[in-house]
């Protein structure tokens, strides 16, 4: 698949928060429209994929637009918004980001994420969560820390299971184990950081998996497909591959069951720091037993 790249200037960044993210933020920001990742394990089931506002008719991962203002955009919304989110949605928290990668190779060359994460140092939200499906988000230790004195700071990073490759579908964009090392080294930091099973694919030891996942993070989040990916039984992810994936290496992993066992299982290693779904997201975890 060819990669198509454009440049744009936008005269907004800050999206209020609606729908699935109503709960958790008053607003996402994305630096990118697109994802690179899309030709990767995470695209494969990619809700955003299905947004046609975003994929403008072209194959999800065939392009991206590189938002190169999107730091100044922010400067530019920053006081209005936070005052109306203060005002409507009690404050002012930014998910950066829910259609996008924030940490692609791409930003490497354009470093639009690295310019809005400055620009948040100079004018913090409340909150902030960060998303990521890659190791690379640890390039930008040394904002980190000035970022988490100005605001309450905390990192999602995907790990959907313990496995690199279910049958017929390509490879991660950032292997289980890079994502691992990654977590720790945030959490080293002093950084509070949350594993985000999203969506939850088969685990070959569960076990063993949420105790690595207790090692390097501070809560773990377990998410479906089923009522995870904002439609009706979970209905656009069933439309793709992944699905079909899943029920090769396991059948039962496709339904909200085998959610509840890892949950389950979640919770005897991690009492008190095991958030479920859309709770998870929104820092809800339950209570220990």
């Amino acid at each position: 698949m060819s990669l198509v790249i454009t440049e744009a200037r936008v005269s907004r960044i800050l999206t209020r928060a609606s729908g699935f993210l109503r709960t958790v933020s008053s607003h996402s920001l994305q630096p990118y429209r697109g994802c690179t990742f899309g030709g990767t394990l995470c695209g494969v089931g990619c809700y955003v994929q299905h947004n046609r506002w975003v994929t403008r008719g072209a194959a999800w991962g065939s392009f991206l637009e590189v938002r190169t203002n999107a730091a100044d955009a922010y400067r530019e919304q920053y006081d209005a918004e936070r005052a109306w989110a203060r005002r409507s949605r009690d404050e002012f928290t930014i998910f950066l980001s829910s259609s996008t990668e924030p940490f692609l190779p791409q930003e490497d060359r354009f470093g639009v994420t690295r310019r809005v994460l400055e620009a948040m140092c100079e004018r913090p939200p409340d909150a902030l969560i960060i998303k990521t499906h890659t190791d690379r988000v640890t390039r930008y230790l040394d904002l980190y820390p000035p970022l988490a004195a100005t605001t309450r700071l905390r990192f999602h990073i995907s790990v959907e299971g313990d496995r690199d490759r279910l049958p017929s579908l390509p490879p991660p964009a950032s292997s289980v184990a890079r994502r691992f090392e990654a977590a720790a080294a945030l959490r080293a930091a002093g950084l509070r950081v949350v594993v985000t099973v999203s969506p939850l694919l088969p685990i070959a030891e569960p076990r063993r998996f949420f105790e690595h996942v207790r090692e390097v993070a501070d809560a773990v989040v377990v998410d479906h497909f089923i009522g995870g990916d904002g439609s009706p039984g979970g209905s656009r992810t069933v439309a793709t591959p992944l699905p079909q994936a899943m029920a090769d290496v396991d059948p039962t992993s496709v339904g909200l069951d085998y959610r509840d066992r890892m949950v389950a299982v979640a919770e005897e290693v991690m009492p008190g720091r095991v958030g479920v779904s859309i709770d998870g997201f929104a820092g809800r975890f339950r209570a220990a037993r």
